[in-house]
């Protein structure tokens, strides 16, 4: 009787002991498929990080100004690149503080009310340091001799609206002389002129700010 006892005590704690190592087991793998995988909580922050992104690679708005004297423009109000696509060219430009004596100069040659009343221009506008280049006593009879300085200033100007795609070539100019420009993407040279802040879009008029007063054949 004793020895029955013993062999089914025995058998009782193998079977206790076999079943124990196979939950073991069973830890262990479920242990290892856990530090394998990735948990599902960090997809999503991938998706996020791949969206933000794309966002930002999105290509700039085709009316867009470019350049960096754009800098020099405010970033808001009347003379800012925004506020100056609700006025006529004339108008836009007296407002901007880049070009105060470019507004000068076409108020003494009467064009204000031309270039605000034309349906689409081209305007190549020089900065006031292009202006303050120019030794202060020949800029001072340019701005006197009312016949000359109508004639450099329409030679800033293009009778139709030319973009960033279009602008480099060879165009005529209210002056009646053709005016070259070369380059493409967001660099254009006239001359020996660079585009400073081009694409300007105002009421009736496309503005191109160079660092040089474009000067015709006199």
């Amino acid at each position: 009787m004793k020895t029955k006892i013993r062999t089914r005590s025995m058998g009782l704690a193998a079977l206790a002991l076999t079943a124990s190592m196979g939950l073991a087991a069973c830890g262990n793998e479920a242990d290892t498929d856990s530090a394998a995988e990735p948990t599902t909580s960090e997809a999503p922050m991938e998706s996020e990080e791949e969206t933000e992104d794309m966002e930002s690679e999105e290509p700039m708005a085709a009316d867009a100004p470019f350049g960096p004297g754009c800098a020099g423009v405010p970033t808001s109000g009347e003379g800012s690149v925004e506020g100056m696509a609700d006025d006529p060219v004339a108008t836009a430009a007296s407002n901007n503080p880049l070009l105060k004596t470019l507004v000068a100069a076409v108020g003494e040659a009467g064009l204000g009310d031309t270039l605000n009343s034309a349906e689409a221009l081209t305007v190549f506008a020089p900065t006031d340091d292009a202006f303050a280049a120019i030794p202060k006593k020949d800029l001072d009879a340019l701005l006197a001799d009312k016949e000359a300085l109508t004639q450099v200033l329409t030679y800033h100007v293009v009778g139709e609206r030319l973009s960033p795609e279009d602008v480099a070539g060879e165009h005529e100019t209210l002056s009646g002389e053709m005016l070259t420009v070369e380059g493409e993407g967001e660099e254009f040279t006239i001359g020996d002129a660079s585009v400073v802040c081009g694409n300007v879009q105002t009421a009736n008029a496309t503005v191109y700010v160079v660092d040089q007063v474009l000067m015709p054949q006199m």
